[in-house]
C-alpha cells in the first residue's frame, strides 16, 4: 500500500476522517463494478491548482464527467499561462481596504491568498476572441469547452505554458475526450468578456456561445447513454452552487419531465463542503434530502465531508490513484 493510503487507513478512522476514508473506498468500489464519476466543482478550486491531482484523476480513467463553475474552467487555463505572474499574499486575513484597494490599483484580484493578475490570459486572449468571431461568422454555436479545446489545439500554443501541462486538468479533460459543462458561463471573466465583444459588435451573436439549457441536454444525452449500457455513474461535488445543482438534476428532469421512468438514480454520492445544515440552503443540504427531489435512491451510498475540500479532495484523489 502507497503512502497517502497507508496514512489514510491508519489514521482516517472517525469523524470527517472516517467519512473521508469511506467516500474514497466507495468511489474505488463504483469504479471496480465497471462504473463512471462525474465531479462537480464549484469554489476558486482550479485557482488552488487542484488541477495537479485532479488532472492525473481524468488521466487514469477515474473522472469521466465534470460540472463546474466557468470561472473553474477558465482559472485553470489562466494558470497554465499565467502562473508567474501571480501573486501570493499569506497575511491575506490582516489586509486593510486601504491594502485590498492597492492590490486593485496594481492589477491584481485577490482569492484568499492567490492575487490573479487582471490581464490575465493577455497572451492568448486574442486568440479565444477570434475563435468566437468566426463561430459567430459562419453560424456555429458551441460550448464553452469546445473553445478551450480548440484553443488548446492550436500548435504553438504550448509556448505559451507556464506550468507543467501534466498540471492542467482542462488539457487532462481534452485529452481524454471529457465533456464539460459550465452552467452560469456570464458568470465568469471570459463570459464577461464575450458579452462585452457582442455588445461592441466584435462578435456578431451571443449565439456563438451556446446556454444553458443546451447544456442540459447534452449532460442528459450523455447520462442516458451510460443507462443504455448499464453503466452506474456516481456524484462526486466539491462544494454545492449551480455547477452541483444544476448538474445532479438531470436524474429527477429525466425521469419527471422526459418520463424516462427507468432512468437510473445516481450511484453514489459524496460532498465536500463547509456549509453547516440552514434553511433552504442546497450547500449545506444533507444527502437525504436528495431522495425527496428523486435525484438519489435509498440504498444510495452518500457521503458528507465537512471539511475544506483543498484538504480533502487531494487526499481522496490520492487514495483512488492508489498513491
Amino acid at each position: 500500500m502507497a503512502a497517502i493510503s497507508r496514512f489514510m487507513e491508519t489514521h482516517f478512522r472517525h469523524f470527517n476522517a472516517r467519512e473521508t476514508l469511506d467516500a474514497a473506498k466507495a468511489w474505488n468500489d463504483l469504479l471496480g463494478k465497471g462504473g463512471k464519476m462525474f465531479l462537480s466543482m464549484a469554489g476558486a478550486m482550479s485557482t488552488c491548482e487542484l488541477g495537479i491531482s485532479l488532472a492525473e484523476m481524468i488521466r487514469k480513467d477515474k473522472v469521466h464527467a465534470i460540472s463546474c463553475t466557468a470561472a473553474n474552467l477558465e482559472e485553470d487555463l489562466f494558470n497554465l499561462f499565467n502562473h508567474n505572474e501571480y501573486k501570493m499574499v499569506p497575511e491575506y486575513r490582516d489586509l486593510s481596504p486601504e491594502a485590498e484597494k492597492e492590490l486593485y490599483e496594481g492589477g491584481f484580484n485577490r482569492v484568499t491568498d492567490t492575487c490573479i493578475p487582471e490581464g490575465i490570459m493577455r497572451q492568448v486572449q486574442h486568440r479565444i476572441s477570434k475563435l468566437w468571431v468566426d463561430a459567430a461568422e459562419t453560424g456555429q454555436s458551441k460550448f464553452p469547452y469546445e473553445y478551450m479545446y480548440a484553443l488548446l489545439d492550436q500548435s504553438d500554443i504550448a509556448e505559451f505554458f507556464q506550468i507543467p501541462r501534466e498540471h492542467s486538468w482542462v488539457l487532462a479533460a481534452k485529452e481524454k475526450g471529457l465533456p464539460i459543462f459550465t452552467p452560469g458561463f456570464e458568470d465568469s471573466t471570459l463570459g464577461n468578456i464575450f458579452c462585452a465583444e457582442v455588445m461592441q459588435g466584435h462578435v456578431k451573436s451571443h449565439d456563438a456561445v451556446r446556454h444553458g439549457t443546451e447544456q442540459m441536454e447534452l449532460l442528459a444525452k450523455w447520462y442516458t447513454e451510460q443507462a443504455r449500457t448499464d453503466t452506474p455513474v456516481g456524484f462526486f461535488q466539491i462544494g454545492g452552487g449551480i455547477a452541483a445543482d444544476f448538474s445532479i438534476c438531470v436524474v429527477p428532469m429525466l425521469i419527471q419531465d422526459l418520463r424516462i421512468e427507468d432512468t437510473p438514480f445516481w450511484a453514489y454520492f459524496a460532498q465536500i463542503g463547509d456549509s453547516t445544515t440552514s434553511y433552504g440552503s442546497y450547500s449545506g443540504a444533507v444527502p437525504n434530502e436528495k431522495i425527496t427531489w428523486g435525484k438519489l435512491d435509498v440504498d444510495t451510498p452518500r457521503f458528507m465531508i465537512n471539511s475544506d475540500a483543498s484538504l480533502v479532495a487531494p487526499l481522496i484523489f490520492g487514495y483512488v490513484l492508489g498513491w
